[in-house]
């Protein structure tokens, strides 16, 4: 992609900034909190934190590469860059899945919420936890309301979602402060188990499973959406460091006033945290503390939390399928760009039609989809540490406005990270994320051969270490503990030191395949600088794997 060709509108950091702390909160706060309790307790306090920690690192490899290739829906291209044609579709296929995922979800949120109105149509919308036939009539209409406020123009969303983002800031703090201000009682969180009473792998599990990956993913907007900004390079680090930093002090208030605010005659009798299921988390927590303005508060901020977040979720999503076209595994067409506004609107299309598709075969319930996709996301990010380590080897004086310090060290830690958080995603969501990203691998090779693209075991070579390791991984959780929806034929603690252990040694794999597609000239000219790579000596016998990752 050409970057004077993108669709460039000047965003600036500020912009950039909004654009990422609405994706942040979209959902997220409206049911992560309730969600990471039940399933940790009070412990889910310590979720978050490991969350923020898990995508801070994530995002920071992302930083490096995305400062350094600013591209709109930079995500989807980063395995091409690094590898070639087919890891570049492999991944690209799995951000584009993940992201475009987002626009449903955001949608069942706000119609879940609005179930909560005192409107008899309103009430109507769910039942038993499940979107009713209206429910997924006002969710898709909410869908296409947000897909059509987006089908102008970059600009337009940024002037949009700067106000819907401080709106959103707003409500849960105002929340925050009502729910402790109305009786905070310090003793649930240690009452009824203590303050992890289902163990520690349940607060893993909360990471992955319980909405906090979810929440954070809205640090992929500004990677994406960066490429639009007025100064890339320094824009897309200082807006990650200022979207996350900003959710997680948020997002931790928000856990500490739920847990403090449960009545705990209400606690008991739900015989602690594991039975307190509310539909609506703070929409029904609020009610039963009588407090109707928050209430009220509450139901307007859920209908604008998703939609605002989607806002994002609509662009970023078209600048991903944009992007698949362009390197030609998508048809052509959906990279058009409007020539006045700026948008791929064939992309737009393309998006809203696999919402549709999501919507009505699998999107019942916020709960239900969330923590699948969550897996999905964990994905998408494996590419931002192997494409640092790939580039540090084979592109060393491609200009980085931000470098990752200790990279050789942070980046398979990271990697091992990301491992680890789809492994806590638990069996079976594991095994179908793995299907579900594998899927691209016949289609990789049907167009490969339609194109007459040479040697597809040549083209093949860079990328086989990717479908080696979800296969690997989705193994490894099928047998791995019950504590993480396995069979229990390894055993707790050993399964997830193997899932780290092992993931190090694909990270070197991964870098080292990149390294030779490199070599045999799989990527293609620079995007940025035009240019085709300098040949990368080939490593001698003697050199490690650690030496690969320099």
């Amino acid at each position: 992609m050409d970057l004077s060709a993108a669709p460039r509108k000047g965003l600036s950091l500020f912009a950039l900034i909004m654009i990422g702390l609405g994706s942040i909160f979209g959902s997220g706060w409206l049911f992560g909190a309730g969600q990471a309790a039940q399933v940790a307790g009070p412990a889910a306090l310590v979720a978050w934190v490991i969350g923020a920690v898990f995508i801070g690192m994530i995002a920071m490899s992302y930083a490096e590469v995305g400062a350094a290739y600013p591209l709109p829906g930079a995500m989807a291209r980063f395995g091409s860059l690094s590898h070639g044609p087919v890891l570049g579709f492999i991944t690209g296929w799995a951000v584009w899945i993940a992201t475009a995922s987002l626009i449903p979800i955001e949608a069942i949120a706000g119609t879940q919420y609005m179930s909560s109105w005192s409107f008899g149509w309103a009430r109507d919308l769910v039942s038993d936890g499940r979107l009713t036939g209206t429910g997924m009539g006002m969710a898709l209409l909410l869908t296409v309301a947000l897909w059509l406020a987006c089908y102008r123009s970059v600009e337009l969303l940024a002037r949009a979602n700067n106000l819907l983002t401080l709106v959103k800031f707003a409500i849960p703090v105002l929340a925050v402060g009502a729910l402790i201000a109305s009786g905070f009682h310090t003793g649930n969180f240690t009452a009824h188990g203590g303050f992890a009473p289902n163990g520690w792998s349940a607060v893993l599990t909360a990471v992955s499973a319980s909405g906090v990956v979810f929440a954070f993913n809205g640090f992929q907007a500004v990677v994406n959406l960066g490429g639009a900004a007025k100064n890339p390079g320094r824009a897309i680090p200082l807006a990650l460091v200022g979207a996350l930093s900003l959710g997680l002090v948020i997002y931790l208030a928000l856990q500490v006033a739920f847990l403090g605010a449960v009545p705990p005659e209400r606690l008991a009798e739900a015989g602690g945290w594991s039975g307190v299921n509310f539909a609506s988390p703070f929409a029904d927590l609020a009610k039963l503390l009588m407090l109707h303005w928050v209430v009220t508060m509450l139901q307007f901020g859920a209908f604008i939390s998703p939609n605002g977040a989607n806002i994002g979720n609509v662009a970023s999503a078209a600048y991903l399928a944009q992007n698949l076209a362009e390197t030609g595994f998508f048809p052509k067409k959906i990279a058009e760009v409007h020539p006045r506004y700026g948008v791929a609107r064939p992309a737009m299309w393309l998006n809203l039609g696999f919402s549709v598709l999501l919507l009505l075969t699998v999107g019942h319930s916020w709960e239900a989809l969330a923590s699948v996709v969550s897996a999905a996301m964990v994905v998408s990010y494996l590419m931002g540490p192997i494409a640092v380590g790939v580039f540090r080897r084979t592109k060393p004086d491609l200009p980085r406005p931000f470098r990752l310090p200790a990279a050789k060290v942070l980046c398979p830690i990271t990697f091992a990270f990301a491992a680890c958080a789809l492994y806590w995603s638990k069996w079976p969501n594991t095994g179908k994320v793995a299907l579900l990203t594998l899927v691209s691998v016949p289609i990789a090779a049907l167009v490969l051969r339609r194109r007459g693209a040479g040697s597809l075991r040549r083209q093949f070579a860079p990328a086989w270490w990717m479908p080696a390791f979800l296969l690997w991984l989705a193994l490894l959780s099928a047998l791995g503990s019950t504590e993480f929806g396995g069979h229990g034929v390894i055993p707790g603690g050993v399964d997830i030191a193997l899932v780290a252990l092992s993931a190090v040694g694909f990270y070197f794999w991964a870098v080292r395949a990149g390294v030779r597609a490199h070599r045999d000239g799989l990527p293609g000219p620079d995007p940025v600088t035009g240019a085709a790579d300098r040949p990368v000596p080939a490593p001698r016998r003697s050199e490690t794997a650690g030496a690969v990752a320099a």
